[in-house]
């Protein structure tokens, strides 16, 4: 690298690590993989009898521990007993001290989704009549602060050390097999070793505080540990690292013995840690198909494989082209990278893009179900970046591919004149060695300091032509093009690399708009038995954090007093404050109202108002004005039937 580029590169790689680090930093601490979908006693009811139990239903199997579902009183003292036990399928009760008093009570809960993601929530419900709280809710997150940050963290060093370990392994292997001898190839490949062992090890101690308590202190607690290793995913990293074991051996073989052999026992060996390889490094992406999305949800048995396949084909091209990186910068002068491992690279590279498609639509159409899911939804909306990526990193692919035609063509043209031109100077060097070859020995004759200097200008004569020859190389326009696209298509790939990351971590969107139907179905504008009414409001504000959704609960929807309970809730489900919700009731049909009503905040995205007059029964608008901040505000509206 010359003096002139290499400050230029460094400083681009640290630009490219502060961003992929500024996209892990801001994404949410644990996005819900597996939905609450239901509950009973229902989120904001008034239950004549205090119930024996609360259940809980999920869109997926959860894992559940001692303190997973807890029922807290007005208080805040915990009214459950026992542990929470599986229902059926996908609910799970907790049992309730008998002779609960009137009040609101909260249910928090924090599980595990089957894909190996924390998940954690809360609701009311109330006794008799709604009450204040002392509880507050709104701290209840899983997977977040410190922990959740390493974890994140953990994860995209994982995904970087397997790209860089496989794909820099298959490039010396399938492409450039004089880069086995490459000192920068072989530190490389060692260093992917190292960053996935290590984040891998990272992660089995963080796994226990992230799916838990998220406290620093419990990293290092050996019975948490114990727990884990006993999960689908303290096993799945304990393979990981069983099968990094068996790679530290293919590296061995790879970079120590392979350059040395023979040609006839290089392809024997060639053939060997072909098949060997691809099968650890198989396993190693089955060590996450096995554990995470790809495990659960539809089709579990064949998006697996096709999980394994998008992984290694990830690993071949963007872990191949960061070993041309390494090839074309860090190369010494007599083994430069020629031109057709760069031709055997491309047709690899091409390879892993069809096989990405092809995976790659078949996940998305798996995780996300519907084309709304991918504006409406936030796995959408990642999956629409890194998709967008993924499309300039093929436009500067091609570019690539140019300068090494380019390449091509002007070696061939090189070798076309210059036959008769080496051979005459091959002749004369030979002369001019041999008489050096005399004059050495001549000096040699005279004592050992003139051998010595013999020797030293000898050093310095290979330098100036190593040197020399690399400034030859250097000053190609073509190979210099070739080196700055392929440091593009590079810098590229470690964004895509931090997006995939933070979508791994996205409830799926599939999972996400089932959640939504089965609470709009439970929860819809609808009079029950006890004539209460339900009306479900979607809102945008247009300033930050401004969208989300209102249910007003009317109770019983009668004429003269009711109780009003109001929710507000974030696109994914989870309750949160605001600094203003007020109510107005409008009959046109008579020309009453608007009504105002102003509710009594109770907890986390829950106020409440009692006594709530309806002079006559009719059709009644509902509007609600929200206001997110002390400009954003907007009003929402239903008609319902009262009376």
């Amino acid at each position: 690298m010359t003096p002139t580029i290499a400050p230029r590169v460094r400083t681009l790689v640290l630009l490219l690590l502060a961003a992929a680090g500024l996209l892990l930093a801001g994404a949410a601490p644990a996005s819900a993989h597996a939905a609450l979908t239901g509950s009973d006693p229902q989120q904001g009811v008034v239950v004549d009898k205090a119930p024996t139990q609360v259940s809980l239903t999920f869109s997926e199997p959860v894992s559940t521990s001692a303190d997973s579902l807890r029922v807290l009183d007005p208080k805040g003292a915990p009214v459950q007993r026992g542990t929470p036990s599986n229902v059926s399928g996908t609910t799970y009760a907790v049992q309730l001290h008998s002779g609960l008093p009137d009040g609101t009570y909260t249910v928090t809960y924090q599980v595990v989704s089957a894909d190996s993601h924390p998940v954690a929530g809360a609701f009311t419900f109330s006794v008799g009549a709604p009450s204040s709280t002392s509880v507050s809710v709104s701290d209840e997150t899983a997977g977040g602060g410190v922990v959740g940050w390493l974890y994140g963290f953990g994860r995209y060093l994982s995904y970087a050390g397997f790209v860089v370990l496989i794909g820099g392994a298959a490039f010396v292997l399938a492409c450039w097999p004089r880069g086995a001898g490459v000192r920068g190839m072989q530190r490389l490949v060692v260093a992917g070793w190292l960053t996935l062992t290590s984040a891998t090890l990272l992660l089995l101690l963080l796994r226990g505080s992230y799916t838990g308590s998220g406290k620093v202190g419990d990293i290092f607690d050996l019975d948490l540990l114990g727990q884990v290793l006993q999960t689908k995913t303290g096993a799945a990293l304990v393979s990981r690292l069983l099968l990094l074991a068996a790679a530290a051996l293919f590296i061995a073989v790879l970079f120590g013995a392979y350059d040395k052999r023979e040609d006839e026992e290089k392809r024997d060996l060639t053939f060997g840690l072909a098949i060997g390889g691809t099968v650890v490094a198989a396993g190693l992406a089955a060590s996450w198909a096995m554990s995470e999305h790809a495990s659960v949800g539809l089709q579990a048995g064949i998006a697996m494989p096709v999980d394994v396949v998008h992984l290694l084909a990830v690993a071949a091209w963007l872990g191949g082209l960061t070993a041309l990186l390494v090839a074309l910068y860090r190369a010494p002068a007599d083994t430069p990278v020629d031109t057709t491992a760069v031709r055997r690279f491309s047709a690899v590279a091409f390879g892993s893009v069809v096989a990405l498609v092809l995976t790659g639509t078949y996940q998305s159409w798996r995780q996300l179900g519907s084309w709304s899911a991918f504006t409406d939804t936030r796995y959408g909306q990642l999956l629409l970046v890194k998709i967008g990526l993924v499309a300039l990193l093929v436009g500067v692919a091609y570019i690539s591919r140019r300068w090494t035609a380019q390449l091509a063509d002007k070696v061939v043209q090189r070798s076309e004149q210059v036959p008769q031109k080496e051979r005459v100077i091959a002749s004369a060097g030979d002369a001019k060695g041999s008489a050096g070859a005399a004059q050495g020995a001549a000096g040699a004759s005279t004592g050992s300091g003139g051998s010595k200097r013999a020797a030293q200008l000898a050093r310095q004569r290979a330098a100036m032509d190593t040197a020399r020859q690399k400034r030859e190389r250097d000053a190609d326009p073509n190979r210099f093009g070739l080196r700055r696209s392929v440091l593009a298509e590079a810098s590229v790939a470690v964004v895509l690399l931090a997006v995939t990351t933070v979508l791994t971590q996205t409830e799926p969107g599939r999972t996400e708009e089932e959640a939504k139907a089965a609470t709009s179905s439970s929860s819809s504008s609808s009079t029950s038995s006890s004539g209460a009414v339900t009306l479900d409001m979607s809102f945008d504000t247009g300033g930050e954090d401004g969208k989300g959704l209102v249910r007003v609960d009317l109770d019983p929807a009668r004429v003269g007093a009711n109780e009003m309970h109001v929710y507000v809730e974030r696109p994914n489900g989870r309750a949160f404050d605001i600094p203003e919700v007020k109510v107005a009731f409008t009959l046109e049909s008579k020309d009453i109202g608007p009504l105002p009503v102003v509710p009594d905040h109770i907890t986390t995205g829950h106020w409440a108002a009692s006594g709530v007059q309806i002079p006559m029964a009719g059709d009644w608008q509902v509007a609600v004005t929200v206001r997110t901040s002390d400009i954003d505000q907007t009003t929402v509206s239903k008609n319902a039937q009262i009376g």
